[in-house]
């Protein structure tokens, strides 16, 4: 049987809830990797309905909001509540190689994906050399 009341364990879950601790942090936990001309971010965000979902940039900086409402309705005799509702955001500073007009998102599974492709400035490029009689390609 579940104790209804324990005001330890109460305490414990609100200053977990408040600070996070290091299997569950308070922000959206995420990977982000570059594949190839991409730059890729995925963060966890089950339970949270895709219309909640707010993306906004500027100044390279990307903020994500996110909202996950309780799954229970008034009047219901919670027993256990560990899941955490209300707001969440993150901020990710992305540099100046990346071009931030062309972000791309999807959600799926609960799973937040964004595509940021690289920006053409950032990318290798080949400068050709002219002088002497003779043209060589030399590669930047």
């Amino acid at each position: 049987m579940l104790m209804r009341t324990d005001p330890f364990r109460e305490l414990d879950r609100l200053t977990q809830q408040l600070l996070g601790t290091h299997t569950r942090p308070v922000a959206m936990p995420l990977d982000a990797f570059r594949d190839g001309d991409t730059f890729v971010v995925e963060l966890d965000l089950p339970g949270v309905d895709p219309e909640s979902i707010d993306l906004d940039v500027a100044r390279n900086v990307l903020t994500v909001r996110a909202e996950r409402r309780p799954s229970v309705g008034e009047g219901v005799d919670v027993v256990v509540a560990e899941r955490p509702t209300g707001t969440f955001s993150r901020q990710l500073f992305l540099g100046e190689t990346l071009d931030t007009e062309r972000i791309d998102a999807s959600y799926d599974a609960g799973v937040l994906r964004l595509t940021v492709p690289v920006a053409e400035q950032a990318k290798p490029r080949k400068i050709s050399i002219s002088g002497g009689g003779t043209r060589k390609q030399i590669s930047g």
